[in-house]
């Protein structure tokens, strides 16, 4: 969000929550009708007051249309979320995170020692894909040659299905599982 937006939202809030402080407290009838009615009526019959009142109104009235009719996600945010649009002569390619996600635990199923894997993708401004994992492992894995051996294969599975280049393939080791042995 930009920082006018927010400022005004801040703006707009702290009215909003004037405005129903003072609705709560004329219900209660803890503030009197004819004093409000007083205080409007001189806001809005001087001159300067009224001018800054008028102006402050239609602001408010134009950011609650844009924010009504108008979605703020700009296609940056929303091409983010999405995945990656890939272009060529032929047409378009969306390659979305939970594609990418798909890729990294198939790697992952390859190697006996990884008992588990949940991955988060993420993307940045020039398509760059990092990958975080978290990883369980089995008792006998060698977590350091296992770790690299996963990083090295995930950015080879995933240049070699996308043609995109992974920058980074984070990962984490949650826990270790006890081998099972297979029962004859």
């Amino acid at each position: 969000m930009k920082i006018i937006e927010k400022i005004t939202l801040i703006i707009y809030s702290n009215i909003m929550l004037i405005l129903s402080i003072i609705a709560c407290l004329l219900v209660f009838g803890w503030l009197d009708i004819q004093v409000v009615k007083n205080v409007l009526t001189t806001c809005i019959t001087t001159d300067p007051a009224s001018k800054i009142v008028l102006g402050v109104s239609v602001v408010f009235i134009l950011l609650s249309i844009r924010c009504i009719f108008f979605d703020p996600t700009s296609k940056e945010e929303i091409k983010d979320r999405q995945g990656i649009l890939l272009e060529n002569e032929n047409g378009k390619l969306m390659i979305s995170k939970e594609t990418i996600e798909n890729l990294v635990e198939s790697v992952a199923k390859d190697f006996q020692e990884a008992s588990d894997i949940t991955t988060r993708v993420e993307l940045d401004r020039e398509n760059n894909v990092n990958i975080f994992a978290n990883l369980v492992v089995t008792s006998d894995a060698v977590i350091k040659d296992l770790s690299a051996n996963l990083q090295n294969k995930i950015k080879e599975k995933v240049k070699l299905a996308t043609d995109l280049e992974v920058k980074e393939v984070n990962i984490s080791v949650k826990r270790v599982a006890p081998v099972q042995e297979e029962q004859a």
